[in-house]
């Protein structure tokens, strides 16, 4: 009997790990229910006895005694007195499971590669680091402990309770704009020079889907694209997925250097330049105003289109934001994309793109197809908060908390580094540009401050030749976090320099 097809099949294809958090009868069970599906064990089968099933998976006959009454509980055998356990195929709701292909011994696991060719990209390899570190610098982020959460859940259940919200949901055509369009276009008009209506406008999950839909449609393989020295990791990602070929231009304390695109390239020959409107990413340097009038210029001359990415212009502690290039752009060459409610919980955030007409009508085309959903309960609560004015409460309320962490976190580098760094006070965002001098390994760095509990990741360490930098995010800490991190930072470089 032990030597019989159906317990040979069983002892080959049952395995089972003793230490798994799943009960070994289940892991036993699960396997004998894919067999089934899969057509080794057909209907009417004869399992062997408990004692014998026991004796040849090396199990306690208890441990068989459970397997089988979980396969009767399921319907999957029936269990007969003094005659023995057989084989149920219950009624197929679908297609059955076919695998007579596949080896007997891969019936319980799944392919970790295709059988088939397919296109892979590095450009799209994750660069996030997975640490269990108790403090981690990003680039800049919003502190998520500063949103009260009641407030949130409030606003978000009276929107839910809107009957016109029902409404919206069953309306098979669009209407012309939405109130959201209406609020999110007045807004702009309100706090950032625009003279735009909704049509110029299109709202988006995040600035980086509004980025890669402008360049799905302005960007053809090996067109040249022109950003600023060291630039921004994620949009070159989303420009070299385009196909685009990316040439760096060089950045200095009045942001991109214009003088350089006139010199080195000529008419024809750029597809678009990206900049961003009021700090440079990574270093915090700002586009003069004179420097804003040549690239407008240039882009007329040249008829090539300007990317202006804003993503800080909540976040301004010192004057007035600088208006973006596009309130002031009559050629329509620039392509403005923002972000609404950075001092929202992240999903109630939205990208947006400003642009004529012509091109926003072929973007909303675009997204329908990535997105046809969308969010109306996101929409309707952003309307609403916007009418309200909560919107800019809610930044002036964080902005005051921010910029005393700025002050905190310039103070902590001079007080610990002294003359070892070198950093100019922004005058708004939520990171700070700090280059080291003399220069020294920023991987051997993080690798000595992930020691002391302390994520430093790649994504912020710049170095070259000419560059010894970390763009050090403060928005995400506190006082006394920024304290210990970069207290711990100083005993890291301590360590490198020694």
């Amino acid at each position: 009997m032990k030597d019989s097809p159906v317990n040979s099949l069983l002892k080959e294809f049952i395995q089972f790990e003793k230490r798994s958090s799943t009960s070994v009868y289940i892991q036993i069970s699960q396997q004998i229910i894919n067999a089934i599906q899969r057509g080794y064990l057909t209907s009417g089968t004869a399992l062997p006895g408990t004692r014998i099933f026991g004796q040849l998976l090396q199990i306690h006959r208890n441990t068989a005694v459970a397997v089988y009454e979980e396969l009767a509980a399921q319907g999957w055998v029936e269990i007969i007195a003094n005659k023995g356990t057989f084989i149920l195929v219950p009624e197929q709701k679908t297609a059955s499971i076919k695998a007579s292909s596949n080896q007997i011994d891969a019936i319980n696991t799944y392919s970790k590669t295709t059988g088939f060719p397919f296109q892979t990209s590095f450009h799209l390899s994750s660069t996030q680091e997975i640490s269990e570190a108790k403090f981690n610098i990003n680039d800049g982020q919003p502190d998520l402990r500063l949103h009260s959460i009641h407030e949130f859940s409030k606003w978000f259940s009276a929107s839910m309770k809107r009957k016109t919200l029902l409404s919206k949901w069953s309306q098979t055509s669009k209407i012309k704009n939405s109130v959201f369009e209406n609020q999110l276009c007045n807004y702009l008009n309100a706090t950032r020079g625009f003279y735009i209506q909704p049509n110029n406008l299109i709202s988006t999950r995040s600035t980086e889907m509004s980025l890669y839909i402008i360049s799905q449609l302005l960007i053809r393989k090996k067109d040249l694209v022109l950003v600023g020295h060291l630039s921004n990791y994620a949009a070159n990602m989303i420009f070299q997925e385009s196909g685009a070929s990316i040439q760096t231009i060089p950045v200095d304390e009045y942001g991109l250097d214009i003088d350089y695109i006139r010199t080195h390239y000529t008419k024809g020959t750029i597809r678009c330049v990206y900049i961003c409107t009021n700090r440079d990413y990574p270093t915090t340097a700002s586009l003069s105003a004179e420097r804003r009038l040549k690239l407008l210029e240039l882009a007329k001359l040249y008829q090539f289109a300007i990317i202006e990415d804003d993503f800080d212009y909540d976040f301004q502690f010192e004057g007035s934001a600088m208006l973006p290039m596009a309130s002031s752009d009559a050629n329509g060459l620039v392509i403005y994309l923002g972000k609404l409610g950075q001092s929202l919980f992240p999903s109630f955030q939205v990208g947006f793109v400003v642009a004529p007409e012509n091109l926003i009508v072929e973007a909303k085309n675009y997204l329908q197809m990535l997105d046809r959903q969308g969010d109306l309960i996101q929409e309707q609560m952003l309307s609403e908060l916007i009418s309200e004015g909560e919107i800019h409460r809610l930044l002036k309320k964080n902005i005051v908390i921010y910029k005393q962490r700025r002050d905190y976190t310039c103070e902590c580098f001079k007080r610990h580094f002294k003359e070892t760094v070198r950093f100019k006070k922004p005058t708004g965002g939520l990171a700070i540009w700090v280059e080291f001098q003399p220069s020294i390994s920023l991987i051997q760095l993080a690798e000595e401050v992930a020691k002391l509990d302390v994520l430093l990741p790649k994504t912020i360490l710049y170095q070259d030749k000419n560059t010894c930098a970390i763009r050090f995010g403060f928005g995400y800490l506190n006082e006394e976090e920024i304290e210990i991190v970069i207290s711990k930072l100083k005993l890291a470089y301590d360590i490198i320099i020694k």
